[in-house]
């Protein structure tokens, strides 16, 4: 039955077991008491609602507490074992895949290298389905207690009833790849474990926003630095976040081309790979054979030796510059959104920041508006390079928070499903 609203009871119930569980995991262990005034909900509501969750086994005891003058209060927590979650990060020079417990624990990892093939589709999806089925069974755990798997990917998403989740990768090669599609096709989960597929950026601010640097801010910017450049808007307006492709902002007219075809992106200049290019071009001479990540590292090093002088001059220009390319970048973000936080990560973003951030922050104040750049505070994030793995986790778990922690119900039999009629379509 609807009420004048709209809300059913059904819708009503999923509301407040959401709020609970959401307490529960972002301020918990709390008593039966506490969760009254956190909640909103009367003291019979929040007792109705624990104990559907303690029967459903989300929720567990932790202890107690002495109460002033009574019985001791028993604290409450969400239970770690009650679900699980897949995070994959499609990076620059690996995919990396991780499996957590509902309280984003890692329980186990696999890694496989990007090297030649680099962005192959069949390559990466392969990578994905083997890396999905070594964490199982490295923590022996079935399909079945998985709440979904959530990738990060370089690129737009879009997501149609008709064809799933679809990445459209200029830089790297990918028109209209039905990826949900193709993994569907050749993985061994079941149908009614659900694909989350979003922008590398959005899972990485959704990370720092949870857990990290941006917790607290209601307007931020989260900046993912890696092979390319990416960022991540939120804002009251936008909660889960939304990707902004700032790496192809232009910075220099008829500047350098970039991977996604036009000329002078901030990425031509400020993205890892463009960067070590631009070293390469002046007569620098990163190591042979290495990766990104290494060759990136010898950069840094042969700026900034360990031991006063014999730095590399070369190498120090350049970064140099891009320091001032990357706070030119932001000042673009802080004129246009004015965030309270604009928080720098990524695999390289974390490897240059702790070099040359203050240099960063007196360009972005030197390029934006005074009155907004006097009230952003820029600094990096503080969840590693792993960020966007676990905000690719967090997907599932945002959607299982919405559900009020149910499961999604099982896929009918029936039509043909979305995914086989895209893949279907993507064969020749």
């Amino acid at each position: 039955m609807a009420g004048r609203n709209g809300r059913t009871v059904r819708d009503l119930r999923r509301a407040n077991r959401a709020v609970v569980l959401q307490r529960l995991y972002f301020d918990g262990p709390l008593s039966r008491f506490e969760l009254g005034p956190v909640t909103g909900l009367s003291s019979g509501s929040v007792s109705n609602v624990v104990a559907d969750l303690v029967a459903d086994g989300l929720v567990e005891e932790a202890g107690s507490v002495d109460s002033d003058g009574g019985r001791p209060r028993t604290l409450l927590r969400v239970a770690p074992g009650a679900g699980h979650m897949i995070g994959v990060d499609v990076g620059e020079t690996r995919v990396r895949v991780e499996l957590f417990d509902l309280t984003l624990t890692e329980l186990a990892r696999a890694e496989r290298p990007l090297e030649q093939q680099r962005y192959d589709v069949e390559v990466i999806v392969g990578h994905i389905r083997d890396g999905i089925a070594e964490v199982l069974a490295g923590a022996a755990i079935g399909p079945e207690q998985l709440l979904g798997v959530g990738i990060g990917v370089p690129g737009i998403v879009e997501r149609t009833p008709e064809r799933g989740a679809v990445v459209h990768g200029q830089t790297i090669g990918w028109d209209a790849v039905p990826l949900e599609a193709l993994l569907r096709s050749s993985s061994q989960l079941p149908d009614e474990v659900r694909y989350f597929i979003d922008n590398g950026a959005k899972t990485l601010g959704q990370a720092e926003m949870w857990f990290g640097a941006g917790r607290g801010a209601r307007n931020a910017i989260v900046v993912l630095f890696g092979s390319g450049v990416g960022a991540c808007l939120v804002t009251p307006e936008v909660e889960q976040g939304r990707a902004v492709e700032w790496g192809h902002l232009t910075v220099r007219v008829r500047g350098r081309r970039c991977r996604c075809g036009a000329l002078g992106c901030l990425e031509a200049y400020a993205g890892a790979e463009s960067l070590l290019e631009r070293w390469r071009e002046e007569g620098g001479q990163p190591p042979e054979g290495a990766d990104e990540e290494t060759a990136l590292t010898a950069m840094l090093a042969s700026a900034y030796p360990a031991e006063s002088g014999g730095a590399d001059p070369v190498a120090l220009a350049v970064l140099e510059e891009t320091a001032e390319y990357l706070g030119a970048g932001l000042s673009d973000l802080i004129n246009l959104f004015q965030p309270e936080r604009i928080l720098i990560g990524g695999w390289a973003g974390l490897q240059l920041g702790a070099r040359f951030l203050p240099a960063v922050r007196r360009y972005a104040a030197s390029y934006a508006l005074r009155h907004p750049a006097e009230k952003v505070a820029i600094d990096l994030g503080r969840l590693g390079p792993d960020a966007v793995t676990v905000g690719a986790a967090i997907l599932p778990l945002a959607d299982f928070f919405a559900r009020g922690g149910r499961r999604p119900e099982p896929v009918p039999a029936g039509p043909v499903p979305a995914w086989r009629t895209a893949l279907e379509e993507r064969t020749p």
